[in-house]
């Protein structure tokens, strides 16, 4: 590769590379067998998904007769089928979009001098970025909302409310994400050599301001919340809480059949603000002994530090990724052989966003397997401190009622589940059952 030795740097509106022979450089040359190495691959997975479903769509496993019926698992298979094409398009698009953007010249006629200060014209360009990407993403949304999970009964959301949700979404991320880039245009351009790591204190941050708010301030923008009703079954949960040494801010039942039919249960919030949430969908005919098995699990995850771990885990990544930015831009070959001649802080940033997750997939069966491995350690959890027998008819129940698919793709899995396969969950947590216990043939409810 060869090139002029050019002055780097961010004070000014921006610097153009010059002094290359030919268009087609070595970097170009990587990222273009990396995009296409990674779009076949996701390709070739999806196909290999769809294969795996459709042969064993007419018969339901051995381990699973007597628990899903025969049409259950057909609809599990036709369900998961209906959402492999949104996936491949959605893989497809993203692909074009890149090349656009990089060196189909997007970036670089965004980049064009507008008549703001330097630090609105920064920012004017990242956000550009973010709303035509999000506008592009609409037409999956509604096939995926008012299509398939129309059609096989999940959705119950409505049109307006789709409206209000995304307007809602987009108004957070002009409220959050304005002064979250206004900080890092300044500080790329103001805080010297190490402005990565001053970024990098920004972004840790941020995510915990936002962690910490989000509880009581966003999340109740969407939905509903209501504190658990007094009973038999909040005592229960509660005992459960004291002896795991949990403590929060409470329990909420989230009305989360205004939008679907899935169940889920989770806990949001950090430190003294942690708030344990139900799904309103996943108590309904839940027995209570399957709903402590449930927050057991979630339990399970907190004492084992996985969210503690992951917090790291995250800020780590950030940090490297942080500091590969920073040295990616000093090197001129990053950006023209990208096709971006105007090198500023939003260019800066918005090519390494748009270019990160095409080498990124390669690597990320490896979160994937670490995300399955704190499931089969917060079911080890529950099983001390609830009933395995419990989570066990609670998961079956999960598998018949979100129309979860039994086959999936091993290779598939590898990649995209952060669950492990529902036959090695189901074994996994039979092993730690009591020896004599059996499969309830009546299950009702279901964990996350």
């Amino acid at each position: 590769m060869t090139g002029s030795i050019i002055q780097i740097g961010f004070a000014g509106n921006s610097t153009r590379h010059t002094g290359y022979n030919g268009w087609m450089n070595t970097f170009t040359l990587i990222f273009l067998l990396a995009l296409a190495s990674g779009s076949l691959l996701q390709l070739w997975l999806a196909a290999r998904q769809a294969r795996s479903v459709n042969r064993h769509c007419d018969q339901v496993p051995e381990a699973f007769a007597g628990h899903i019926t025969p049409e259950a698992h057909r609809k599990a298979a036709d369900y998961t089928l209906a959402r492999l094409p949104i996936e491949r398009w959605n893989l497809i698009l993203s692909a074009i979009m890149v090349l656009i953007w990089t060196l189909g010249g997007g970036l670089d006629w965004l980049a064009q001098d507008l008549p703001l200060p330097d630090l609105w014209r920064n920012l004017a360009l990242v956000l550009a970025v973010v709303v035509i990407d999000s506008l592009l993403d609409l037409p999956l949304d509604l096939w995926s909302t008012f299509g398939v999970e129309q059609r096989f009964g999940f959705n119950r959301t409505t049109p307006w409310r789709f409206a209000r949700d995304k307007l809602l979404e987009f108004v957070l991320i002009l409220l959050l994400g304005i002064p979250l880039l206004l900080s890092v245009i300044w500080l790329m351009q103001h805080a010297g050599h190490y402005w990565w790591l001053w970024v990098w204190v920004a972004w840790i941050g941020f995510t915990l301001l936002v962690s910490w708010i989000f509880p009581t301030w966003i999340a109740p923008l969407f939905n509903r919340f209501e504190p658990l009703p007094d009973g038999p079954l909040r005592q229960r949960l509660e005992q459960l809480l004291a002896r795991c040494g949990f403590q929060s801010k409470g329990m909420y039942v989230m009305d989360g059949s205004s939008r679907s039919s899935h169940g889920n249960a989770y806990f949001t919030g950090f430190g003294r603000n942690k708030r344990i949430v139900f799904y309103d969908t996943l108590l309904e005919g839940m027995q209570d002994g399957q709903i402590e098995a449930v927050l057991a699990h979630e339990l399970g995850h907190f004492k084992r530090h996985h969210v503690l771990k992951m917090l790291l885990l995250n800020a780590l990544m950030s940090l490297l990724g942080l500091a590969l930015l920073a040295w990616l831009a000093q090197q001129p070959w990053f950006f023209h052989d990208l096709g971006v001649t105007r090198q500023t802080p939003a260019t800066t940033l918005a090519l390494f966003i748009l270019v990160l997750p095409v080498f990124s997939v390669f690597i990320s069966p490896l979160l994937s397997m670490l995300s399955r491995k704190h499931e089969f350690e917060a079911d080890a959890f529950a099983a001390q401190q609830a009933s395995a027998r419990d989570l066990i008819n609670g998961l079956l129940a999960m598998y018949r009622d979100n129309a979860s698919t039994l086959t999936p793709d091993p290779l598939y899995a590898a990649f995209h589940h952060s669950h492990p396969a529902a036959a090695e969950r189901i074994a996994h947590l039979s092993r730690l059952d009591r020896p004599e216990a059996t499969l309830a043939t009546e299950t009702t409810g279901a964990p996350s």
